[in-house]
């Protein structure tokens, strides 16, 4: 799968040679020396593209850049190379999203093998993202009231408890239902509700109430 890879490490011979070995697979390889140097020149998001990054960085290190980048709502994922196994480092970096941890020296197998679950796992990131823009706007084309009756029945109400809340009549109600239903470009209650759901509208409503 051909994409670009993105290496960060202070170690210049290193550098070197992970780019020799990536470019031999067929991959584009940008390198830089510092995380705050990758910060500076943000990677372009719309090719297949997963950052390589060593863990131990002198400045900014690499679980802050991870930070910093997830802060920017990067979708690009990152495969960790470190030096030194730290457990706690790789779990905080795992459960911070990173794509994979590798200890140095890799191997030519490990490395790649890395690299393509992570440019693989890129484009479902990326395909989701993409289905989830789509559905964002076709929930800012809802009226206001019609964006109140989806709520509501995403959360199991039926037309007569929305109509009694909302102070208008059912058959008001099952107007504005169906028109949710079409602009939502959805058929059934099941997947209305696996839409607010990939939406995040439980999570909303659930702080809103906190």
């Amino acid at each position: 799968m051909p994409g670009v890879v993105y290496v960060v490490d202070d170690d210049a011979s290193f550098r070197t040679a992970i780019e020799r070995r990536l470019k031999n697979a067929g991959y584009e390889v940008v390198a830089y020396p510092s995380a705050q140097r990758l910060l500076d020149n943000l990677p372009d998001e719309s090719r297949p593209s997963c950052i390589l990054l060593d863990v131990q960085i002198p400045g900014l290190s690499g679980p802050d850049l991870q930070a910093r980048l997830s802060d920017l709502d990067s979708i690009l994922p990152i495969v960790f190379l470190t030096g030194h196994g730290d457990i706690p480092t790789t779990v905080q970096t795992i459960k911070a999203g990173a794509q994979d941890f590798l200890t140095k020296p890799v191997s030519s197998d490990q490395l790649l093998g890395a690299v393509e679950r992570a440019l693989a796992n890129y484009q479902t990131v990326r395909d989701r993202r993409g289905r989830l823009d789509i559905q964002r706007a076709l929930i800012a084309s809802l009226t206001p009231r019609e964006r109140q009756v989806f709520e509501l029945v995403v959360r199991g109400k039926i037309n007569k408890q929305i109509a009694a809340q909302l102070g208008t009549t059912e058959r008001t109600i099952k107007a504005h239902r169906h028109k949710v239903m079409e602009k939502m470009k959805v058929q059934t209650l099941a997947e209305l509700v696996s839409t607010a759901e990939r939406l995040g509208m439980f999570e909303m409503t659930n702080k809103n109430r906190g």
